[in-house]
């Protein structure tokens, strides 16, 4: 007994340690020497015809107000460069965000940087085939829940292709692709971000070559409840997903505000996921997790969507998702296999239930895969719709949670995961 009481009070100390080192917030401060040549952008966006190209010149710019394009075909906003052309909305007096272009069709937006707009720096929604290329969009100074939630922002899309583009200092998902098909998100980087590279309730989805670092969260693949489509067939490939341990500073009760900062990937209640090939390495949490949507509405079920996430339109953790009869709370088909792990970290973060979790289940040791094992009342894991196929992952440790019976066949053994690919 003296053994135990020791061994609880050691665990309490090292946590208590732990617990009370601060976590400094990262900045982003570029030098800008703003022009003004709002009156003439505007009216080249208000103006704007068909098969034609509005040309950025060199420059830092500021606006008071978004700049907006609807209806519009076979159009291309071009700069001279992300580091040459910048558009800032820092101050910005009307609309929310920065660009915003709907129901349009053939849209390309290339060498430019976005900052500092009052909500989403770039929102495209109802449009098909959109090219977003060689694209900066950031927030300026020490990260803050003050911050736009969007960084770069497709929904209700088709066709949409986002590359070689950098976002940085998002309250919610730096790329954030939503309720939209066929998407492909390839070379990019995202940092200082709450998440990433986020893909919600999106299908045909490829996710590939990708640098995510820095992140409270590195890579989302969430379905949600109550939208106007599931989310499913998500690959993601070849990425680079590392040291994604920022202090988590999303809106209070938005949905990312639940993801627990030190997070590599997270699946959540999405079927037909596949991750291979990916490097996944250094989260205090978990490398990659595989959860329900009914996790996280435990985890939340007394959190309120603040008055400031319900003002700027942010989705919170619906507690009554079981009352949409289209959704299926639940991942599976999941496939994960000869990704890369390593952790270089010996202790968990005590910021989240996990990192407790860890401590007195675990031996302290941070899992690299994670599956919380909650399926539906009737279903078995065996079951093709709940199946989460593990194999070849270099270096993974293990963790099966069985969530649902409160931890009570909690395992580390990953045998019974071990199954072939698609």
């Amino acid at each position: 007994m003296k053994k135990l009481v020791l061994g609880l009070a050691a665990i309490a100390l090292i946590i208590l340690v732990v617990s009370s080192l601060s976590s400094e917030l990262p900045s982003y401060e570029p030098e800008r020497d703003y022009l003004d040549l709002e009156e003439a952008l505007v009216k080249e966006f208000i103006f704007a015809k068909d098969s034609s190209v509005i040309e950025l010149p060199e420059g830092h710019f500021l606006f008071s107000q978004s700049l907006s394009l609807d209806n519009k075909k076979h159009l291309t906003i071009r700069g001279k460069g992300m580091d040459k052309t910048v558009l800032s909305f820092k101050g910005q007096k009307s609309g929310a965000e920065g660009i915003k272009i709907t129901n349009s069709q053939h849209i390309t937006l290339e060498d430019f940087t976005i900052e500092d707009a009052a909500g989403d720096n770039l929102k495209v929604s109802e449009t098909d085939t959109l090219i977003i290329r060689r694209i900066r969009s950031a927030w300026t100074g020490e990260v803050s829940e003050e911050n736009g939630a969007y960084a770069l922002y497709p929904v209700l899309s088709t066709n949409v292709l986002i590359e070689q583009s950098e976002v940085i200092g998002s309250s919610d998902a730096g790329i954030y692709v939503g309720q939209s098909d066929k998407v492909i998100i390839r070379n990019n980087k995202a940092f200082f971000n709450v998440a990433g590279v986020e893909s919600e309730n999106s299908t045909n989805v490829e996710i590939y070559e990708n640098e995510v670092f820095n992140n409270t969260s590195g890579l989302l693949i969430f379905n949600l409840p109550g939208l106007t489509m599931s989310g499913g067939y998500v690959k993601a490939y070849n990425n680079r997903v590392y040291d994604n341990n920022l202090s988590n500073f999303a809106v209070k009760g938005s949905i990312v505000s639940a993801v627990p900062k030190g997070t590599g990937v997270i699946v959540m209640a999405t079927k037909d996921v596949t991750l291979f090939d990916n490097e996944i390495k250094d989260h205090k949490t978990s490398n990659m997790s595989i959860v329900s949507y009914e996790l996280f509405a435990l985890e939340q079920e007394d959190a309120e969507l603040s008055d400031e996430a319900e003002d700027r339109g942010l989705r919170g953790i619906d507690v009554d998702f079981k009352n949409d009869l289209d959704y299926n709370p639940y991942s599976g088909r999941v496939y994960a296999y000869e990704n890369r792990f390593e952790n270089r970290f010996l202790l968990p973060t005590f910021s989240n239930d996990f990192g407790l979790l860890w401590a007195f289940k675990n031996g302290f040791k941070i899992p690299d895969i994670t599956y919380d094992g909650i399926i539906a009342d009737d279903g078995k894991l065996q079951d093709q719709a709940h199946l989460i196929c593990l194999k070849n992952n270099e270096g993974a440790s293990f963790a099966y949670l069985d969530a649902a019976n409160d931890f009570e066949g909690f395992t580390t053994d990953v045998n019974m995961f071990e199954c072939e690919g698609e």
